[in-house]
């Protein structure tokens, strides 16, 4: 038998693609029309599929900056230099810089002078005298005509210390009875630590991201000997004791006319998978300062297995108002009452043409961040000012621009493929178009879900430290948590100093009054130092 030829499969292979090709020839309409609507497809498809990858790539390794500096040039707030290239937007007759009365922003120095080292700290004095006692030149005697003075700043590691209780015992000479002080009171009943080493642990993993197996190696090279499993167990009735408090700034939280919202993923620990399932992170936050609101700001997080839309309407359910949050199909149920008013993102918005312009550098993109950033303009100038103000100065100026844009943003989405990825985002400013443009009649509302992002970046910078939760009861302890840290944060407060204050006082104190303990009621019992904290 003739031995086979090294070439036959390769043949066979041939003729197979062939005869595939020749099929989808032959599956392929005759109508030109039709022909073209499916190459139109195809292009969209591959464009989609480009856009995703270059936003894989960037989540990798790519800069987190949304600034366009570095990609398009610096954008006016005029005309584009796409809308003279392409003409796509010749009927725009809104002169968006004179509506947008951009204020310059002062530049900063790339070397800023030295920032003094703070007044609180301890000073101690090291004199360099001269080694000889008279003039090194003739002999004679030396008088003193002054000193200079430079200061260096040390760093003492920080050290345990063993507070030792002595209660005295008396007995009385005439009845024998025995009086003694009561046994203070301790964060953890019958435990070892005390609230300032409580506060230690808790700021370490949820404010410095430290995970606790790192912190029991730091812990040993002080000659203390904490294991992870005790250091949770300590998380774990921290967290029990300070439920109640939590429980309060939540009422507080839900208690405003207006409520930022979002959520962010927590992986938890299946137990017996050797896997990690996905949790949520709900925040929500209180914060009216940038409309001259006096009421302390606060954030709240909750957590859950899952996110189905049941949680934020159980969270939300007793809350009347503007929730302000992004598109999140979760969120719809809480605005079909009418007890709660929905108000967009227009980041969200921003960072869909940002994607485009980085991916691919399109013009309509560029264009569409232009006059983004116009509306950005205004609200920087309003920043601050009360509500009525803020309105006023909106429908003035933002509103001919909101306009201007829904006219632009409706032309342009008639001109290019719906399953592109700049129809893509057109299409999700104008479905969700009605809730975008209503902070430009309330000055109460945001442009943006920004203040619920920030709360998030603690979470998102934990995440990749201590990878997951162990737990279901894990994730509810770190929202906790991250509601009494974040809340001090935002109030400007050193969470470590806040923390060892409440832990030091609550078990004694009593659960009618446990808004005293808040961030805001709790701040001038701080130490000045302790005020400013970023």
């Amino acid at each position: 038998m003739p031995a086979a030829s090294p070439f036959t499969d390769l043949d066979a292979r041939r003729d197979a693609h062939a005869e595939a090709l020749s099929a989808q020839v032959a599956a392929l309409p005759d109508d030109p029309m039709l022909l073209k609507h499916l190459l139109d497809a195809r292009l969209a498809e591959i464009e989609r599929l480009k856009l995703q990858v270059a936003k894989l790539k960037h989540a990798q390794f790519g800069r987190r900056s949304e600034r366009l500096g570095a990609l398009c040039g610096q954008l006016d707030l005029g005309l584009s230099t796409a809308q003279q290239e392409d003409g796509e937007a010749r009927g725009a007759s809104v002169d968006l810089a004179a509506l947008a009365e951009v204020i310059p922003i002062e530049s900063v120095p790339r070397h800023p002078g030295r920032n003094r080292l703070p007044d609180h700290l301890p000073r101690s004095r090291t004199e360099h005298l001269p080694t000889c006692s008279g003039c090194p030149q003739c002999g004679g005697a030396l008088k003193h005509l002054g000193e200079d003075v430079s200061e260096e700043l040390e760093y003492v590691p920080a050290r345990f210390r063993v507070v030792r209780h002595v209660r005295p015992k008396f007995a009385c000479g005439r009845c024998e009875a025995i009086v003694q002080a009561p046994a203070p009171s301790r964060p953890i009943m019958g435990g070892l630590p005390g609230p300032g080493l409580l506060a230690h642990v808790l700021t370490a993993k949820y404010c410095d991201h430290l995970p606790l197996y790192r912190q029991s190696a730091i812990y040993a090279r002080e000659g203390v000997r904490l294991e992870r499993s005790t250091l949770a167990d300590w998380v774990s009735a921290t967290a029990d004791l300070l439920a109640p408090l939590v429980q309060a700034l939540s009422r507080y939280v839900r208690a405003g006319e207006k409520i930022h919202a979002d959520d962010t993923p927590l992986p938890v620990l299946a137990p017996g998978r050797g896997r990690t399932r996905t949790g949520r992170l709900w925040v929500y936050v209180r914060d009216d300062r940038p409309a001259a609101g006096t009421a302390a700001p606060a954030v709240w997080f909750a957590y859950s297995p899952d996110r189905r839309g049941a949680h934020p309407q159980e969270h939300l359910r007793e809350f009347s108002g503007i929730v302000q949050a992004d598109a999140f199909a979760g969120f719809d149920a809480l605005y079909e009452s009418g007890h709660r008013q929905e108000a967009a993102c227009w980041a969200h918005v921003r960072r869909k043409f940002f994607d485009l312009v980085r991916a691919h550098d399109s013009p309509i993109a560029k264009e569409a961040l232009t006059r983004i950033g116009a509306l950005y303009a205004v609200e920087a100038a309003v920043r601050g000012a009360p509500p009525p103000v803020r309105c006023e100065a909106r429908q003035m100026r933002a509103r001919p621009l909101l306009d201007a844009l829904h006219d632009w943003l409706t032309t342009q989405r008639r001109r290019v493929s719906g399953k592109s990825g700049i129809g893509e985002a057109i299409q999700y400013a104008l479905n969700h178009w009605r809730a975008l443009v209503r902070y430009a009649g309330d000055g109460r509302i945001e442009i943006d879900n920004n203040a619920a992002e920030r709360a998030l970046r603690g979470v998102a910078l934990g995440r990749k430290n201590y990878l997951f939760a162990g737990s279901d009861a894990g994730g509810e302890r770190a929202a906790a948590i991250y509601s009494l840290i974040g809340s001090a944060r935002m109030n400007g407060l050193d969470p470590q100093a806040y923390l060892r204050e409440v832990l030091a006082r609550i078990a004694d104190h009593p659960i009618n009054r446990i808004e005293e303990l808040l961030p805001w009621n709790i701040e001038a019992d701080l130490p000045a130092e302790h005020r400013q904290a970023a």
